[in-house]
């Protein structure tokens, strides 16, 4: 019972400022979908297009960084300070380079974007709020590598204050791009993504000017003994990818629904960004939990305490399930104030509701698999997990949406029903993975 409370201590410390940083992602996409809605319907569609197609972005992105915590958790966990500082540099250069490649990508997208057969009347919207967000691109890198690197050595709260200020930033400057407020002009969606570029900007310079000059960092920032090799940008790569892909196959099953939902109609898009802002308030808790106990397994895992490594994933299972279970029964029961915070349509509102079945039902599927699969990632075991997730997205979820929805007919709510298939069974084979690779150990 004492190590179940203190591990349940240890993940709420560690976790809570990551939640509560992982909230202010949350609230800044919720400010964007909530002033941009109150904007106008087209622009909330619009920007549901770009988002979807930018959500494979910034997953790719954060999965390459994840690749930081195991690898300098580890190298921490075993007193090994040059090994946490060359990895930091070897972080930050994986990451900028793979946030070009992403900007290159996207480009050749932006001239094609007519082949996702969206409502053709939303592309003047969507084409120059889609090159603003793009341009954002190498700033989040930047502020994932460093936000990863302080995690791993155990400080969460600098991570939650930088983002904390940027979102405050960024619901700012939405208010005074967006409706033209001190004299700037009018600029609707197009200055949501200004406010979006602006503050992502912010939030690299920030985080970095506040790691310079906090004391804790200094043996790792000044060291002249470490270089960056391409062996270790290498082994970055080697677990950063597979991490990356098997989050944006994730991602797809919720942004191919997108755009499946674009088939039937601008009013169903605008439910679907409606839904996927309140889904990822939920799955950003996880991801806080998840976080907290990968930090913790890291440094075991570099000890060699294998049996806290199975104590942690257990303990933060549970307090990840609590969390599903409270706060899908408030949003269920406040329904209508809930997505009336979004959009006054209530049509809207009304697909919004039908809806709530299906964000019901995949809650446990869900959360099982952010656990689970940050554990993979924390102990290095990420080679399967790319073909898990391609089973489990690609061959469940997105067919099942397509059949549901539009084969058959069920429209929006169909297309929503296809989801908890794919969470459920990569839950399961990421349970499975977990305890392949540490039941012997």
């Amino acid at each position: 019972m004492s190590l179940i409370v203190s591990n349940i201590k240890a993940i709420s410390l560690l976790g809570l400022p990551i939640v509560v940083g992982q909230l202010g992602v949350v609230l800044q996409g919720m400010a964007d979908t909530i002033m941009v809605g109150r904007y106008g319907t087209a622009e909330l569609g619009a920007s549901a297009l770009v988002n979807n197609i930018y959500n494979f972005a910034i997953f790719f992105l954060l999965g390459i960084s994840y690749a930081t915590t195991p690898v300098i958790g580890g190298a921490y966990g075993r007193g090994d300070n040059d090994g946490v500082a060359r990895s930091l540099r070897e972080s930050l250069v994986v990451n900028l380079f793979f946030s070009l490649l992403l900007m290159a990508l996207l480009t050749i997208l932006y001239f094609r974007i007519e082949l996702l057969r969206q409502p053709s009347g939303l592309m003047p919207l969507v084409r120059p709020y889609y090159l603003v967000l793009m341009f954002s691109l190498p700033f989040l890198a930047g502020f994932n590598a460093l936000k990863q690197f302080v995690e791993a050595v155990g400080v969460t709260s600098l991570p939650m204050e930088a983002m904390i200020a940027g979102n405050v930033m960024n619901i700012v400057l939405n208010a005074v791009f967006i409706y033209g407020l001190f004299g700037m002009p009018e600029l609707g969606l197009l200055g949501a993504g200004i406010a979006t570029l602006l503050s992502r900007v912010f939030l690299f310079a920030v985080m970095a000017a506040a790691m310079l000059r906090d004391h804790r960092f200094s043996p790792w920032l000044t060291s002249c003994n470490t270089t960056v090799s391409c062996a270790g940008c290498a082994r970055m790569t080697r677990i950063g990818l597979p991490i990356s892909l098997q989050l944006c196959l994730e991602s797809a099953s919720f942004n191919v629904a997108g755009i499946f939902m674009g088939w039937t109609g601008s009013v169903s898009l605008a439910a679907h960004q409606v839904m996927c802002s309140i889904a990822t308030l939920i799955f950003m808790i996880h991801y806080g939990v998840g976080a907290a106990a990968a930090i913790r397994i890291s440094h075991f895992r570099g000890r060699g305490e294998w049996g806290a490594v199975r104590d942690t994933v257990r303990t933060a299972w549970g307090i990840s399930a609590l969390i599903a279970l409270l706060l899908v029964s408030v949003i269920c029961i406040f329904r209508h104030s809930v997505t009336s915070v979004f959009t006054s349509d209530p049509v809207v509102r009304s697909v919004c509701y039908s809806l709530l079945p299906a964000f019901v039902l995949y809650q446990l599927g869900d959360c099982t698999q952010i656990i689970f699969a940050n554990s993979l990632r924390a102990i290095e075991a990420v080679g399967r997990m790319v073909l898990y997730a391609l089973v489990a997205y690609v061959f469940v979820s997105i067919p099942m949406s397509y059949f549901l929805g539009i084969f058959l007919g069920y429209g929006a709510q169909g297309i929503w029903y296809g989801i908890p298939f794919g969470l459920s069974v990569a839950a399961m084979l990421f349970i499975y993975e977990f305890k392949r690779n540490t039941i012997c150990k």
